[in-house]
């Protein structure tokens, strides 16, 4: 649908963009990102025929696009420019319609029931239909920014051409833009946008070009563009990649200059807070977590740490909701929380610190036996074992890990909780064998980020080590605690 061949060009004698080649097929959302000053306004400005190229070629449908008369033209590329003058008279309506030039015999002489189709629709689409009948001027940047969009596609064109189109838009509308033309595009439109925001090209792009000093630097899908080293070379600034959570396309984050604390934050008993019915660490720092809790699952930054216990025949359907109320009740903030629950008394908690050469570690644990089981052995049903999780675990690590060590480290974790209920030799009573853990144990891995980098957690390196002989002790004390008090769990 459209081919760039050794495009070379810019305003006056002076080139900006050099040796530009790609193409792009019908149908596809093509993505166009660079710094300031890399070229991609100037590159679409040739690609429209805003502006002659000093040498190369632009096609159109396999036909030069010098070939095409003005109006030609315009029946098949519609463009939107980044800033759009805004100082007319017109309305909305009147501004949108301008777009059907290209189909009119006269100047609006021969308006038809399809231009006001397709009028009515481009605004529909855009969501400006509900101001129609208002002066263009009355409006803000990013109402200005739909009706122009409105414009565009009210041209019904094969080729659509926008310079950083989310502009000026808020959030929800940047998303409909761009879920519009997601879809427009799967309908055969042929989109190329310059884009500003990286994340959200590489989630609605099936291509990206990646400019700097008016030259390609990379060209390929979003997986193959999205690479920290790239993108650092380009922008010149320190970013970290990781995966959307919902769509398989990677994200880009910006690494702030942190300001570290001249003071060393140590993770330990002294943070360690009881209150009968719950056991609380509150860190002076938020710390990266990956949890298993039934409050902060998965990975965040949190500061405070909360194990409940409950009754050992508690079993409700509706438990995160209960445990959300519990918390919010006894004034902890969800965002910053992650919260374990047990049937296990926090009177016996048990803690140890560990360092192993540079590697520090502080584990707690609470840990019951009352409902072990053997994870090697089938079982009919979940629902045998309905009691909340009795081994529940900490780990803090005042240390910088790398996110394998995170992964590492619940791996060397378990295995310590494991070997811990052999050497008690706790049994599964459903099969009579050893068993592996509870039913529903939790457990979280938390880290300063700050001090001596680990990057693996594996069972023979330092932090490994650490984390697995902290853990062994902790469970270990935890679990003689339990079996000393009447009726133990």
């Amino acid at each position: 649908m459209l081919q760039v061949n050794e495009l070379s060009g810019g305003y006056g004698s002076g080139l900006i963009v050099r040796g530009v080649s790609f193409s792009v097929k019908q149908g596809e959302l093509f993505g166009i990102l660079g710094p300031n000053g890399s070229g991609k306004s100037t590159l679409l400005n040739m690609i429209s025929g805003l502006i002659k190229p000093a040498a190369g070629e632009v096609l159109i449908k396999g036909r030069p696009i010098d070939s095409y008369s003005p109006k030609e033209l315009a029946r098949i590329v519609a463009v939107l420019p980044q800033m759009t003058s805004s100082q007319f008279a017109y309305t909305v309506k009147e501004t949108v319609s301008l777009g059907r030039y290209a189909h009119q015999t006269g100047f609006f002489k021969s308006w038809t029931e399809r231009d006001e189709e397709m009028v009515q629709e481009a605004m529909q689409r855009t969501g400006t239909a509900a101001f129609s009948e208002k002066p263009l001027s009355a409006l803000s940047g990013g109402e200005r920014q739909r009706v122009f969009l409105a414009q565009a596609l009210a041209q019904e064109p094969e080729i659509l051409l926008l310079d950083e189109p989310t502009n000026h838009l808020d959030l929800p509308f940047q998303k409909d833009l761009l879920d519009l033309l997601k879809r427009m595009a799967a309908d055969g439109l042929t989109v190329v946008s310059i884009f500003h925001d990286l994340n959200l090209s590489s989630l609605y792009c099936e291509r990206l070009l990646l400019m700097n000093k008016g030259r390609i630097h990379a060209l390929g899908q979003p997986v193959d563009l999205m690479v920290e080293q790239e993108i650092r070379d380009v922008y010149s600034t320190e970013v970290q990649k990781q995966p959307h959570p919902e769509v398989p396309k990677p994200q880009i984050s910006i690494l702030p200059e942190r300001v570290l604390s001249k003071e060393a934050v140590d993770i330990d008993a002294h943070l360690l807070e009881h209150h009968g019915g719950h056991l609380v660490l509150r860190s002076p720092v938020p710390l990266k977590s990956l949890s298993s809790g039934v409050i902060g699952a998965g990975w965040g930054w949190r500061s405070t740490f909360v194990n409940r216990h409950v009754d050992k025949h508690y079993n409700i359907d509706n438990y995160e909701q209960e445990a959300a109320a519990f918390f919010i009740e006894n004034g902890f903030n969800l965002q910053e929380t992650v919260g374990m629950m047990t049937a296990v008394y926090m009177e016996d908690a048990a803690w140890r610190k560990e360092v192993q050469e540079d590697a520090y570690v502080f584990a707690v644990a609470t840990a019951g036996a009352g409902n072990a089981v053997d994870v090697t052995h089938p079982r009919s049903s979940w629902k045998q074992h309905p009691a909340p999780g009795t081994i529940n675990i900490w780990v803090f690590v005042n240390g910088k890990l790398s996110e394998e060590a995170f992964v590492q480290g619940i791996m060397t974790a378990t295995e310590a909780k494991t070997k811990a209920l052999a050497d008690r030799g706790v049994l599964d009573v459903s099969t009579g064998t050893t068993a592996t853990g509870t039913s529903t144990d939790s457990i979280l891995i938390a880290a300063t980020q700050n001090g001596s980098y680990q990057q693996f957690a594996g069972s023979v390196t330092p932090l490994g080590i650490a984390i697995g002989r902290a853990v062994y002790q902790s469970v270990t004390a935890s679990l003689e605690k339990t079996a000393r008090r009447k009726g133990g769990l």
